[in-house]
């Protein structure tokens, strides 16, 4: 369990957020951890959270919020070998 000073969050905790994915609303549940890093790859890439949802679902095979969970795993993955 990770928790930080300033927040005290549990980042192994589900957290459902709603995103705009091609028009459509809809749900994705993934953990805190995984939430702090998607904010920061969409600051990185200058995009919003419905831009880089719907970007990983065009591309998915599985359901979405494990397809974003690699997606982030990847591209972490990726910044730290450039």
């Amino acid at each position: 369990m990770v928790k930080t000073e300033d927040t005290q969050r549990d980042e192994t905790i589900l957290r459902k957020r709603s995103v705009l994915i091609s028009g459509h609303q809809t749900s994705i549940s993934i953990e805190d951890a995984f939430w702090i890093e998607l904010k920061s790859i969409c600051k990185q890439e200058t995009k919003s959270l419905n831009q880089i949802a719907t970007e990983v679902d065009e591309r998915r095979s599985g359901n979405l919020s494990s397809a974003l969970r690699v997606f982030i795993l990847n591209y972490k993955a990726q910044d730290r070998l450039t």
